[in-house]
């Protein structure tokens, strides 16, 4: 079984250190602090854990006075969006300024919610001594929780409360037995209509307006026996195009989908002849979150054949990111049906290489080979003895290697046994990982 990670979003006006915050529970600096008026514009989305239990965790972006629209209702649109959005709700304030207006009028909105809420007092740096976080209990939201996200104080005791907070059902499971297919792209690539043309029936709508698809729309489908869901997204677009909140939200959920899907279909546009920034950046979101993915290059019934078209074209794109010589490629036309049945073929493919494991024996015998063509390099004068390696996980295949000096070897080193992996079982179209880990030094 696998788990449906909960959603926590983080609400509050600019300025409270929601970005900060955020970065504190991640571990890293993922989100940056834009100083410019309007939604956030940084990939304030992240998957953290805290003891055991994983989550997602959303900065929603502060609610900005002076926007073009009415402060109410800009106030209301986000908080209700984020609610609707979220398992759980922190609603960050600032101690160091203390009680704001637009505090209060966040406030209103979220008592009547009843998604739970918990009161994050935060810039509370002087912590046990300073109290200055008993005054937002005239909010009416609960007790306030002191923490400092600059130097973490407090932020486990807040985040035992997390744990406590989300409501029963908040992690579900799903059944491993249903392939859950996410469908990705910048907009307008074709995403419904290849969803439509795949089923035969128009069940998503199509527009030639990009951004018609807001909601993740899941569709039930049956190959081979197999069971797999294929989840329509929102476009995937560059943090500095979201434009509003509703689009905002469209990209967290397109997001959210990719993170607990088995495969990505990433639909490019054939017809532009060209691959786009915004283009790598939805593959190198699939695959860096260690799922199966396949590239389709769609609308490929508009482009003009010459002998090497395809070939040339997928020259250009496996040039562009280095793992792509492990995706499958394939051209197809959602208009026309052309190997749209195809890539159902191939989902299965990825989907099994995702999950396969290799024997201990086998992982070793390899392993001993690369050791003999090329031995680990030294460290302050010795040699670093690779020992042995097994595969711990699937999903994606994720191999630990025993060393003395595990963290001394370097990067070239690691790509070498990170190829010879790939030569030996190639696992197309799932990313790999290798992780290092220490022994007796010898």
């Amino acid at each position: 079984m696998s788990e449906k990670l909960p959603v926590i979003a983080v609400v509050g006006r600019p300025n409270v250190g929601k970005s900060t915050f955020f970065n504190r529970v991640v571990g890293a600096r993922i989100a940056i602090v834009d100083d410019q008026p309007g939604v956030t514009r940084d990939r304030n989305f992240a998957k953290a854990d805290w003891a055991g239990h994983h989550f997602l965790i959303v900065d929603t972006g502060g609610i900005v006075e002076g926007s073009d629209e009415p402060l109410d209702q800009a106030i209301r649109t986000q908080a209700l969006m984020a609610v609707s959005e979220a398992d759980l709700i922190l609603f960050l304030v600032d101690g160091k300024a203390g009680l704001h207006p637009l505090d209060e009028r966040l406030a209103e909105v979220l008592r009547k919610t009843s998604t739970p809420v918990l009161l994050v007092v935060n810039k509370m740096d002087n912590l046990p001594t300073d109290q200055a976080h008993q005054e937002f209990w005239s909010l009416g939201i609960g007790e306030p929780i002191a923490v400092s996200s600059l130097s973490g104080k407090g932020s486990g005791d807040l985040l035992d409360l997390v744990l406590e907070a989300l409501p029963e059902g908040a992690h579900t499971e799903q059944d491993d037995d249903t392939i859950r297919v996410a469908v990705v792209g910048k907009p307008n690539v074709g995403k419904s209509s290849y969803v439509n043309r795949l089923i035969g029936e128009d069940r998503v709508v199509v527009s030639d307006m990009a951004g018609t698809t807001r909601d993740p729309i899941d569709t039930p489908f049956t190959y081979h026996g197999k069971s797999l869901v294929f989840v329509d997204t929102a476009g995937l677009r560059r943090q500095s195009k979201i434009k509003d909140n509703i689009e905002y939200y469209s990209a967290i959920r397109a997001d959210r989908v990719v993170h607990t899907s088995d495969v990505c279909v990433v639909l490019i546009d054939g017809s532009d002849e060209e691959v786009h920034a915004q283009d790598v950046t939805v593959l190198r979101t699939a695959w860096d979150a260690g799922k199966a993915v396949i590239l389709l290059v769609n609308k490929w019934d508009l482009v003009e054949k010459e002998t090497m078209t395809s070939a040339d074209f997928e020259k250009k794109i496996r040039a562009r990111l280095p793992f792509m010589q492990w995706v499958p490629i394939l051209f197809v036309s959602a208009l026309t049906g052309q190997r749209v049945r195809k890539v159902l073929d191939t989902i299965l493919e990825v989907h099994a290489q995702r999950h396969r494991r290799v024997d201990t024996h086998e992982v070793n015998e390899v392993l001993e080979k690369l050791l003999k063509k090329l031995p680990a390099p030294m460290y302050r004068g010795r040699r670093i003895k690779i020992k042995y390696a097994t595969q711990a996980t699937t999903r994606p295949p994720t191999f630990a290697i025993f060393a003395n000096y595990p963290k001394s070897l370097p990067e070239h080193y690691i790509r070498f046994l990170h190829n010879g992996f790939r030569e030996a079982w190639r696992f197309m179209g799932t990313p790999i990982r290798l992780h290092f880990r220490g022994g007796r030094e010898e």
